[in-house]
C-alpha cells in the first residue's frame, strides 16, 4: 500500500480515501442492462447513492452482451456515484485494454477491477472467440505500471496524463485447492493490486481459516480485502448456489433457514412467501456482515445484490454501516500529504 502520487494517494478515489482512513468500507454492484437505455443505470445509481463508497460496473457479466462498463460508469458519475470499472481479459487484447483505460480515466473513473471474465460458453454468444491476451495478474501489473511508471505495457512512455487508478482484483477463498488460495492472492499482491473483492462468503468459519493464512503471509497488510456478501432471495437460489455453483460454500443451515422462513405461509400466497424469503435473506446478509467485521484483515464488504439494488439499503443500515463516512479533503500542492 505504498504511496506513489504527488499528494500521497494513488488515485484519490473516495474508495481509496475511506480505506486509507481505516474505515470499514462498503462497495456494491450495478449491472448494466442488455440494451442502450441509460435511464436504467440512473435509477439503479439513485438506489445506491450514499450507501457505499463505490459501485462495481460489471463488464458483460456471465458473458452476456450488456452496455459497456465504461459507458455505464460515465452515467453513474453523472449521478454523483463513484464507479469501479470492471475490465476483463476475455474480450480485449492489451491494445484495447490500455486504450479503454485511458478513455475511462478521461471520463472521470478512478477505480478499476481487473478480472479474467466468465467463459464465453456460459453466455449468449457461446461460439465467440475469447482473447485472453493477458491473465488477470498480468492485467493488474500492466495497470499499475501505467499509473506508477507512466508507460504502456510495451515500454513506450505515455504522452501526457497517465491514468492513475486504484487497482482492484478478485479472489475466491473457496476455490480448489482451498489451501492454495491465499498464495493466489499473494500473486496479485506482488503484481501491485491495491484492493481485493472476494467471491460470496456464506461459510464464515471456513473463510476465517482462509484469512488465518492470509495474515500469516502478511497479505492483509499489503492489500485491502473486501469480503463478498450476497443476499439470498429464495430457498431455490440457496440450494442452487450450494449445489451448482463451483467455488461457493453455502452451509446447509442457511438453506434450512431460507426454507423455514415461509413455512407458515400458504403456498398459494406466492407474494407473501416471496416477501418472507427476501426478508430472511436480508437478515442473513446482515448477520454475515457483522461476523465478517470481526475478522482481522477484512477491510470492508462488497455487496452483490444481483438485480436487487433495493436490498442494499436495509443490509447497510441493519449492519450498522450507515451513514457512510465522509473522507477528508484531498491535500493540495500547497498542503502536501505526509
Amino acid at each position: 500500500m505504498s504511496d506513489t502520487s504527488t499528494n500521497g494517494y494513488k488515485s484519490g478515489s473516495r474508495l481509496e480515501q475511506v480505506l486509507r482512513a481505516g474505515h470499514f468500507a462498503v462497495t456494491a454492484e450495478l449491472g448494466p442492462p442488455q440494451g442502450a437505455d441509460g435511464e436504467i443505470i440512473r435509477k439503479k445509481a439513485r438506489l445506491l447513492k450514499g450507501l457505499c463508497e463505490a459501485v462495481n460496473i460489471t463488464d458483460n457479466q456471465t458473458a452476456i452482451v450488456r452496455m459497456s462498463s465504461i459507458g455505464a460508469g460515465a452515467i453513474v458519475l453523472q449521478e454523483g456515484l463513484e464507479p469501479v470499472i470492471q475490465m476483463t481479459c476475455r474480450d480485449r487484447n492489451r491494445l484495447a485494454i490500455q486504450s479503454d483505460l485511458l478513455g475511462a480515466y478521461a471520463l472521470g473513473a478512478r477505480n478499476v477491477l481487473c478480472l479474467t471474465g466468465d467463459h464465453q460458453s456460459f453466455g449468449n454468444h457461446p461460439t465467440a472467440k475469447n482473447v485472453h491476451d493477458l491473465d488477470s495478474v498480468q492485467l493488474i501489473q500492466m495497470v499499475v505500471e501505467m499509473r506508477d511508471q507512466g508507460r504502456f505495457q510495451c515500454g513506450d512512455e505515455i504522452k501526457g496524463v497517465a491514468p492513475r487508478f486504484f487497482v482492484g482484483g478478485a479472489a475466491n477463498p473457496f476455490g480448489d485447492p482451498f489451501e492454495w488460495r491465499p498464495y493466489r492472492l499473494g500473486k496479485k499482491a506482488k503484481a501491485g493490486v491495491d484492493f481485493i473483492q472476494t467471491q460470496l462468503i456464506y461459510n464464515v468459519e471456513r473463510f476465517s481459516k482462509y484469512m488465518e493464512k492470509v495474515r500469516e503471509l502478511g497479505l492483509h497488510e499489503q492489500v485491502y480485502i473486501l469480503a463478498g456478501i450476497g443476499p439470498l432471495k429464495s430457498p431455490g437460489m440457496a440450494r442452487y448456489m450450494r449445489d451448482q455453483v463451483p467455488g461457493l460454500d453455502v452451509p446447509d443451515h442457511l438453506v434450512d433457514r431460507m426454507t423455514a422462513a415461509a413455512s407458515g405461509i400458504s403456498k398459494e400466497d406466492k407474494a407473501a412467501r416471496r416477501e418472507a424469503w427476501r426478508k430472511e435473506g436480508i437478515q442473513i446478509a446482515i448477520e454475515l456482515v457483522q461476523q465478517l467485521k470481526g475478522i482481522e484483515g477484512v477491510a470492508g464488504v462488497h455487496i452483490m445484490a444481483i438485480e436487487w439494488e433495493e436490498a442494499v439499503r436495509p443490509i447497510v443500515e441493519g449492519a450498522g454501516l450507515f451513514p457512510r463516512p465522509e473522507p477528508e479533503p484531498l491535500p493540495t500542492a500547497d498542503d502536501p500529504a505526509d
